[in-house]
Order: structure tokens, then C-alpha cells, then sequence
């Protein structure tokens, strides 16, 4: 008898431990997750490869814009900035630009005429005024990542 008086602590927290477990996954499973309200631009596979790809390039379009600010870089701000400007926006496949969403066109026109403003003040802008202008380009990318998703 006084070995199941032993156990019993043992195995009351083995069993309270499971039921806190199933408690914790059940509070954590897909149903508790609010549903991601954002508008789909309704790409086919092959054209959201292409875009993901373009939004990659807008970021890493940022890192270079970041970089060459800190390191008083003009010509790493330029190069990184016009490589999402206009020349990206003419390369969107009519197909996929033709598809977006007119308050999808609104943001993403914007944005990209903000990397080329970011190019062209490069050369002579003081390098604050640059880091200003970063922020409001990210503050039309965020814009467009709360409102838009790409499934």
C-alpha cells in the first residue's frame, strides 16, 4: 500500500500535465487563429513565383538603400533603389498588372515612383533626408502587406 501512496503525486501530475497539454493545443490550434482578412490578388502559381520574386527584390531593393545610407554610399543607394523603381513596375507582365486591384495599383505605382526618387536625390540629398525617404517608401510597403496577400 505504500508504494501506490507514492505514486499517486507522481501520476497526478503525469495526468494534470496532459490535461494541460490538450488545454494548451486546443488554445493554440488553427481555430483560435484569427482568419487573415487581407484582400488575395488571386495570382496563378506561376505569375505570384514572379511577384514574390519582385517583393523579395523590393526588400533587398531596402537593404541596399539602408546599407549605403549608413555607410554614406550614394552609389549603392542609387543602384539598389532604381532596381525597384520604374523599370520594375514596366516589367510586370501586362496579364498579372492588368489582374491587381485598382487600390493594389494606387500603392504599389506610388511606391515604386518613391525608389526612383530615392535614386535621383542620391546624388546630391543629404543623407538624413535619404533615410526619411526610406521611411515612407516602407511605410507604402507596409500599407500594402496589411491590406494585400499573395495565395
Amino acid at each position: 500500500m505504500g508504494g501506490v501512496s507514492k505514486r499517486f503525486p507522481i501520476t497526478a501530475c503525469a495526468v494534470a500535465l496532459l490535461l494541460l497539454a490538450g488545454a494548451m493545443r486546443t488554445a493554440l490550434s488553427n481555430d483560435s487563429v484569427p482568419a487573415d482578412t487581407r484582400t488575395s490578388l488571386g495570382l496563378t502559381l506561376a505569375e505570384r513565383a514572379d511577384f514574390l520574386a519582385q517583393m523579395r527584390q523590393m526588400l533587398a531593393s531596402i537593404e541596399g538603400i539602408v546599407t549605403g545610407v549608413g555607410t554614406g554610399d550614394r552609389a549603392l543607394i542609387a543602384e539598389a533603389a532604381r532596381l525597384s523603381g520604374n523599370r520594375m513596375a514596366r516589367a510586370t507582365p501586362a496579364a498579372v498588372r492588368d489582374s491587381l486591384p485598382a487600390e493594389f495599383k494606387a500603392l504599389g505605382g506610388p511606391t515604386h515612383l518613391l525608389f526612383e526618387e530615392i535614386a535621383v536625390r542620391a546624388e546630391t540629398d543629404d543623407v538624413a533626408d535619404l533615410a526619411e525617404l526610406t521611411g515612407r517608401t516602407l511605410q507604402q510597403c507596409l500599407a500594402c502587406h496589411t491590406r494585400f496577400r499573395v495565395d
